[in-house]
């Protein structure tokens, strides 16, 4: 138990006086606790310095604004001193676990992990699946397995190699005859006698081996075990020693990765669009067990270092059952408070607790598969109906809708100095992003620059066809811009006579930060504002960092090609057939380029005044 004294300072005045608190406040390590006014609980922190760690909220300057907006509503704060940066980690999540503030990430309760069990049965033991591990009853527990399909898919494994029972104690007492296992060899009949009780601990022995990842070992016993039955001319046990050793070279092929041993957890995490994706892959015994994927609830805008601190304390120390510690947790990038975090991890485990970064071989192998699983899983999430749906209904009571729209069309610009200008058209419905009916403007005749005239032309383009029965009607569109673009809108849908399709633009606020967003509504000019953690901004982010990154991938398609397009062409008078001649008679456009007006009439098909042409428009004449 952490050795703590608590204090506390409360307004009186409706504002929070920070300047007296901070005067009083110790330097020692805790925790502190921040109260709106109403008494819930906003968020907890722990710190090495407390006076440091809490002074640093109620600066001038330099505050992201969702940390801004929490400032802005504490009316007091509590804090916990304690003995050590550890004792303070630890009370930190107990009380995250306790009050889930909605400032802290937040992670799900899970059930308790699954396990594989292997009976205390003196003769014939069982492996069995259990959902958490108890005391009673003794028996050795192997896992925690991330999912309860890893622990169904190694039980799989270890019934087709070693043929272990997996039946229950009063099943196995009561039969009289072999069970439906046996005929399909997947148990070698011990409730019956059909295995001595030395041969079927062997396979146990096996067994064991297999889920602390000592395959190489049990290949060198099997090998061992069936050249001495060859020799003793038992061929039928040699050949099932034989199969045996098959199977497990096959297990071991089938492995994702395979080669450095340990035991190690893999954490990776991707961002995006308002959601953070967290993916664990558990290694014990060199073999990956299987990974489990987390979606943090949280409020503040915080680092990648950050969130991988905050989600590793609750991790390991803020759920109703303690995980089991690895001795190596592999991550991404440093983790805030690493040292310390790594300090209790070693302290919750009795032995050294590494949390790393740096690593090479097989752990980087292990870590970008971590990273490559974060990025496609939240790439899921975000396109699952399930989760589209919900910030659809989320959207629509944000603006005010009177139906769930159906069908959203987001518009953005793109160009390089005003060049190669792009309009992209991105479509969502209500299975996420349409992306057969995304499509690309190539903006002509506007002054290089001019957002507003580009606007203008791909709106006219898309809703004048609208006007003229083409194409699918939107329930909702967005424009990316502020009120500049939005009145450009706003005024090509009253030219054509459009008034039944909400407008919105969607502007990124005084400070320009993702969570900021100013909803705008061109007809009636509403202004809506969401939080940052609300489905409905979410999704607002999701279609408008989708538009943003199909017109650049327009824009620079359209630039590269330009690029990629021979000087020749464009030239009067000079087709395929004479851009061939030329490239072939002097061997590339360097070469055609130093070339004289007279040389190039030495090129079937070129006449004087077309050479003229061509050295005219080769050097810019």
């Amino acid at each position: 138990m952490p050795t703590a004294s608590d204090s506390a300072t409360q307004s009186t005045s409706g504002e929070f006086d920070s300047k007296s608190f901070l005067k009083q406040l110790t330097e020692r390590p805790g925790v502190y606790r921040m109260y709106d006014a109403a008494g819930t609980v906003l968020y907890v922190g722990k710190a090495r310095n407390l006076k440091k760690r809490v002074s640093s909220y109620f600066r001038k300057t330099g505050l992201a604004p969702k940390t801004a907006a929490l400032v802005d509503k504490i009316e007091s704060i509590e804090v916990t001193v304690t003995g050590s940066e550890t004792e303070a980690l630890l009370l930190e999540q107990n009380l995250i676990k306790s009050l889930r503030p909605p400032y802290n990430i937040l992670l799900r309760d899970d059930k308790s992990y699954p396990y594989i069990y292997l009976s205390s049965h003196s003769d014939y033991p069982s492996l069995t699946f259990r959902r958490g591990r108890t005391k009673k009853g003794g028996g050795t527990w192997f896992g925690p397995f991330p999912s309860s399909g890893a622990v169904k898919e190694s039980l799989n494994v270890l019934q087709k190699i070693f043929r272990i029972r997996s039946c229950s104690e009063s099943y196995f007492r009561n039969r009289t005859r072999p069970c439906l296992q046996y005929q399909i060899n997947r148990c070698t009949a011990p409730c019956v006698g059909y295995i001595s009780p030395e041969d079927y601990l062997q396979d146990i022995r096996h067994a064991t081996m297999f889920l602390e990842g000592k395959n190489p070992a049990i290949l060198e016993d099997l090998m061992t075990n069936m050249e001495q039955a060859s020799a003793n001319l038992e061929f039928e046990k040699a050949a099932a020693y034989r199969d045996q050793i098959t199977h497990l070279r096959h297990v071991q092929e089938q492995q994702a990765i395979e080669g450095e041993g340990g035991d190690a957890d893999v954490v990776a995490i991707a961002q995006d669009a308002g959601v953070v994706c967290i993916v664990v892959i558990i290694v014990r015994g060199g073999r990956v067990l299987g990974t489990k994927d987390y979606f943090p609830r949280y409020s503040l805008e915080q680092s990648e270092g950050e969130l991988l601190g905050a989600f590793l304390g609750q991790y390991y120390f803020g759920g109703n059952t303690r995980r089991e510690i690895p001795r190596d947790i592999l991550v991404p990038a440093q983790v805030d408070e690493q040292e310390t975090l790594a300090r209790a991890l070693s302290d919750a485990a009795g032995r050294e607790t590494r949390i790393r970064s740096n690593v090479r071989g097989e752990r980087r192998r292990w870590l970008e598969l971590a990273m490559t699983n974060a990025s496609q899983t939240l790439l899921s999430h975000l396109a699952s109906k399930e989760t589209v749906y919900r910030r659809l209904l989320a959207l629509r009571d944000l603006l005010e809708l009177a139906e769930t729209p159906s069908r959203m069309e987001c518009f953005d610009i793109s160009h390089s100095h005003g060049e190669n200008t792009v309009a992209s058209c991105v479509v969502f419905d209500e299975n996420g992003p349409l992306k057969s009916d995304y499509r690309l403007y190539n903006i002509e005749g506007v002054t290089a620059g001019d957002d507003y005239a580009a606007m203008r032309q791909v709106l006219t383009r898309r809703y004048r066809r609208l006007v003229n029965g083409e194409g699918k009607r939107p329930d909702l569109v967005f424009i990316d811009g502020g009120k500049g673009q939005l009145n450009i809108a706003r005024e090509v849908f009253e030219s054509l006579g459009i008034e039944d399709i909400p407008l919105i633009g969607v502007a990124k606020g005084v400070t320009r930060r993702a969570g900021m967003e100013q909803l705008i509504d061109a007809f009636t000019g509403n202004l809506y504002r969401a939080p940052a953690d609300s489905p409905a901004l979410h999704l607002i982010q999701h279609i408008r960092d989708e538009s943003h990154r199909f017109a650049i991938s327009g824009h620079r398609a359209r630039r590269d090609k330009k690029r990629r397009q021979s000087t020749l062409e464009g030239i009067e008078g000079v087709g395929p057939k004479r851009r061939r001649d030329l490239i072939r008679y002097f061997g590339g456009i360097q070469a055609l380029r130093k070339a004289s007006v007279d040389e190039m009439t030495k090129v079937r098909g070129i006449s004087k005044n077309l050479a003229v042409t061509i050295y005219a428009a080769l050097h810019d004449e």
